[in-house]
């Protein structure tokens, strides 16, 4: 059996299940601010194309996906991040949404005995630390704290630890608290990842969830074309059409960058047997060269945080995240205490910030804070606001 079976810690929404467990029925109607699972009605026009296409389910997919999808992906790039030229067939490969990417990529990376080989941000996304565990390696957590602005501390990081390194997950803009990366911390650790020869994943399925539409946050391929590294040498992002075109059932998204590593995943792919269905792929085709259903998205989430934010913070301290669809306030109470009780007594069900943590010498990020999901619709969002304002005016 695979040791790392064994380390892996029960998902966050297992605890919470727990959490919950013989609470009394609630007097209001449940509203769930807990999972990352976008509310908005997925496009028509992909509706459509998914029952235009249905037929396909007759023929096998290819792992390299369609040259049209691979195609629409690498202009897409172009054109989001400002590249000048991104090869659809040396830098691009359609994967089954992110999260099979970022496990996949561990497996196909990471030496098992190597410690300390996976590197990743505290909070996370857990599939970071179970692709570590997994692929035989313990992983290293930096903190991202309000000390930091919520970015991941680098600077604990020390020199025998970046040699150990063989893949870094950063995830921008981040999970949970929104932090955006600048172009100048990424290039900084494209440098480093030159000298000391490891991959960086850059986890940017949040990235088209924005608030200003001329100011989109900056890629990781985009930090590299700009100092040079036009072959995005120690580079991969990974990018979802799950936020960005609220298609989270779809299980579509890529991964694009460094062309020796997009071959040797090519490879590990194969074997993993894991192509994209050619009906998704005709409806992911579509979904990365239109972007007006993306703007219509994002201002269903400025409309939220318009109404949620000035509520939510009259009671609990709550930084405005930069991009992404979270809030991550701090609690007056310990975060789990603090989830258990508002569900008792307002029906509205946040995440306990431990549950996406992990303790570190230098702290637990995560302690005293709770995720809130703005994905329910508008009104939805707006009551639960009003619920826990309500709630915790007069004190906890």
């Amino acid at each position: 059996m695979n040791r790392g079976l064994d380390l892996l810690q029960p998902y966050p929404f297992e605890k919470l299940a727990k959490l919950f467990d013989e609470l009394p029925p609630p007097e209001n109607v449940p509203i769930s601010l807990t999972i990352g699972e976008p509310q908005h009605a997925p496009p028509a026009e992909a509706m459509q194309i998914l029952a235009d296409r249905a037929a396909l389910l007759g023929r096998y997919p290819a792992t390299n996906g369609l040259p049209s999808l691979r195609a629409a992906i690498s202009r897409w790039l172009e054109r989001r991040f400002k590249l000048n030229e991104v090869d659809e067939n040396r830098h691009v490969l359609p994967l089954n949404g992110t999260r099979e990417g970022l496990f996949a990529m561990a497996q196909t990376v990471v030496n098992g005995d190597q410690a300390g080989a996976v590197i990743c941000p505290n909070p996370f996304y857990q599939i970071y630390e179970g692709a570590a565990l997994l692929a035989g390696t313990q992983p290293v957590f930096i903190n991202c704290d309000e000390s930091t602005g919520f970015l991941p501390d680098f600077s604990v990081i020390t020199a025998d630890q970046w040699r150990r390194c063989q893949l870094l997950y950063v995830c921008t803009p981040g999970n949970p608290s929104g932090a955006v990366m600048p172009k100048s911390m990424l290039q900084a650790l494209i440098a480093v990842a030159q000298e000391h020869d490891f991959l960086i994943a850059s986890d940017e399925c949040y990235s088209e969830i924005y608030p200003d539409e001329l100011a989109p946050p900056p890629g990781l391929l985009q930090a590299a074309a700009e100092m040079g590294n036009t072959e995005f040498r120690h580079c991969l992002c990974f990018h979802s059409l799950s936020k960005r075109s609220n298609l989270p059932g779809l299980r579509s998204g890529f991964v694009a960058g460094d062309a020796r590593w997009i071959e040797r995943f090519r490879r590990y792919r194969t074997y993993h047997g894991c192509a994209m269905p050619l009906h998704h792929q005709a409806v992911s085709e579509w979904a990365w060269s239109d972007e007006s259903h993306v703007e219509a998205n994002r201002a269903h989430y400025r409309q939220k945080f318009a109404a949620v934010i000035p509520v939510i913070s009259k009671v609990l301290s709550t930084p405005e995240p930069e991009a992404g669809f979270y809030l991550w306030p701090q609690t007056p109470i310990d975060d789990e205490a603090f989830a258990r009780e508002l569900m008792c007594r307002t029906a509205v069900s946040v995440l306990p910030g431990s549950y996406l943590t992990r303790n570190t010498p230098q702290g637990n990020p995560g302690a005293q804070r709770v995720r809130m999901a703005l994905v329910a619709g508008l009104e939805d969002c707006t009551e639960a606001a009003q619920r826990i304002a309500d709630c915790l005016r007069d004190g906890w």
